[in-house]
């Protein structure tokens, strides 16, 4: 690895950005609330944490699609959801509490409450253009994905791959702009299976992170090497020995000092720390920036440790999801801010992916299949438990591609197969296995995979009987689809 600019190395810092498509589909407990949520907790405050930060921040299409739809009605009942729920229920709980014996707990849901008459200050201020104000971020650079977070290796064709890929590239580059784009892109769950890279590159794919921790053991400093896939993208290995600071059942984010994310009043609200006693927010935020500190020397020492034993700089890539920042480590932002600023001080290179990597000569090695879960394998989303979803998001992969293929010769490509496509693309996102894995949200991953595959039935039926001829869209979902990679051989 030959150096052309920091001697010490970088840090690529990496945030996953990511929700499935749950805009208009359910409200309470599970549906859109948790996308007002993520705008009111994360989007919208890590606007100001990202503008001059030299880091890169991935945007699923399927988010953005999500995002695209605050400027309408969508916005509407975002901020009728910020007066109407959130503001009132923090009144009525901070009152049952001061009442019943506990203003520690009153004064701190007091407090809390004006998170979300800030967001609702930062929404107005960007007129609930979401992607122009990611756009217009001086210092972060922007990574796509696939167009509704599918598991690639999960997919039964090609074609079925080439329609995902290719909906995730074409519609950030429609969003964002070709020219902005440096071909940064998110595996999902970073799924990987060697020859992936191929179909990647067809699309102008240039870099991707990829989790090898299983091959290669935990802290071994191959991860700090990019590697160079044969046909051209560069991987970027995580290296999961810096992510468990942060990302961990003993990571930072569970010091007893942080605020209980599960410990809830009457209406959800949390004025408790993890310790079980009154939560400090002023305490929290410091010592979220003595955990940043922390994080940076570690990062330097691992840089220094790799340079030092194999004589040339290497790129630490820590990826972690932008929902734990703020949302499920709500002190996230505090340090992601301090981490920024500590590692300008300390002389600790930190850079957007596309810089480190034209900074640094990648190495060529093997790469294995693997994913980022827990186990890092495939069996969060293709398991016994989780085996109905993956048949059915397959058989209805090869079904419409049938269908689509005996129609070609004249028929037509209109409606009914836009929708099926659509439909497609919702049923494989990763997310509903997800949820199911790990017991996240009831039932509804199964509503919502069931509904998707009764839809995408009756859209395909209408091709060959009396049935209508449906709306081709599903809601916001990939407004802009191309069918036209479903033709290919």
């Amino acid at each position: 690895m030959t150096a052309r600019g920091s001697d010490r190395g970088a840090v690529a810092l990496v945030l996953h950005s990511h929700m499935p498509y749950v805009e208009g589909f359910d409200t309470w407990p599970f549906g859109e609330e948790w996308l007002w949520e993520a705008l009111a907790g994360v989007y919208l405050p890590i606007l100001d944490v990202l503008d001059g930060a030299p880091v890169t921040v991935g945007l699923t299409p399927v988010l953005c699609d999500q995002f695209a739809t605050l400027e309408g009605e969508a916005g509407e009942r975002f901020r009728a959801f910020l007066r109407d729920i959130r503001a009132p229920i923090h009144v009525e709980d901070s009152d049952g509490l001061e009442r019943t014996g506990y203003p520690e707990l009153a004064a701190e849901v007091r407090r809390a409450a004006g998170d979300y008459v800030a967001a609702e200050r930062k929404f107005e201020e960007v007129g609930g253009a979401l992607l122009r104000a990611f756009a217009g971020l001086d210092g972060p650079e922007l990574w796509t994905s696939t167009a509704t977070h599918a598991v690639l290796p999960l997919l039964a064709t090609d074609a079925g791959l080439r329609l995902q890929v290719g909906a995730g590239v074409a519609s950030h580059e429609e969003r964002f702009g070709s020219d902005t784009w440096r071909g940064g892109f998110w595996l999902p769950e970073c799924a990987y299976e060697p020859g992936l890279e191929r179909h990647l590159a067809g699309h102008g794919v240039g870099a991707f992170c990829i989790d090898q921790t299983d091959v290669w053991g935990l802290g071994s400093l191959d991860h700090l090497e990019p590697v160079r896939t044969p046909a051209g993208p560069v991987a970027l290995p995580i290296d999961w020995q810096t992510v468990q600071l942060v990302w961990s059942p003993t990571g930072y984010p569970s010091d007893g000092r942080y605020r209980d994310y599960h410990g809830r009043t009457t209406h959800d609200l949390r004025p408790w720390n993890i310790a079980g006693g009154a939560y400090s927010f002023e305490e929290a935020s410091e010592l979220a920036r003595a955990h940043a500190r922390e994080f940076v020397e570690h990062c330097a020492a691992r840089l220094d440790t790799y340079r030092g034993e194999r004589g040339r700089p290497g790129v630490l890539t820590c990826a972690i999801d932008t929902e734990l920042l703020g949302h499920w480590w709500y002190e996230g932002l505090t340090w992601l801010r301090e981490v920024v600023d500590e590692a300008a001080r300390r002389d600790v290179p930190l850079m957007r992916a596309s810089d480190a990597l034209a900074a640094l000569e990648p190495v060529e090695r093997d790469l294995h299949a693997s994913t980022w879960g827990r186990p890092k394998d495939m069996t969060t989303w293709d398991s016994p438990l989780v085996a109905d979803f993956a048949w059915t998001a397959r058989a209805a992969e090869l079904r419409t591609l049938r269908e689509f293929a005996a129609a070609d010769s004249g028929n037509g490509h209109g409606p009914a197969f836009e929708r099926a496509a659509r439909e497609l693309l919702a049923l494989q996102a990763s997310d509903w296995a997800f949820q199911v894995t790990h017991d996240l949200a009831g039932d509804y991953p199964s509503r919502r995979v069931a509904a998707h595959a009764e839809a995408l039935d009756a859209a395909l039926a209408a091709l060959t009987d009396s049935a209508p001829v449906p709306d081709p869209t599903v809601r916001n979902l990939a407004p802009g689809l191309d069918l036209s990679p479903l033709l290919s051989p």
